[in-house]
């Protein structure tokens, strides 16, 4: 799986996690370079509680496009420190 936005690669993995439909890269494969730390933070009641960091690639920023598990709650153990993407970053 490879997640791309403004014309880059941000992830790149054959191991990712699916969970609602929703691929969870491991952070190892992520280009760090392009995260940027938020303050946003959401909760799910079975996963626990979500940070995010916004995309900047090329001087672009796209808000709060990723997304993470730095804790999660036991029934998502499975995908804590791994990173999924949306907002029009393209996950195929």
């Amino acid at each position: 799986m490879t997640a791309t936005w403004n014309n880059q690669t941000i992830a790149e993995s054959d191991d990712t996690i699916v969970v609602e439909n929703n691929h969870y890269f491991p952070v190892e494969t992520v280009k760090s370079e392009y995260l940027q730390e938020s303050d946003t933070h959401t909760v799910c009641p079975w996963k626990g509680t979500a940070s995010y960091y916004s995309l900047n690639v090329d001087g672009k920023i796209n808000k709060d496009a990723a997304w993470y598990y730095p804790n999660a709650k036991d029934a998502a153990k499975n995908i804590e420190g791994y990173v999924a993407f949306w907002k029009g970053v393209t996950v195929k």
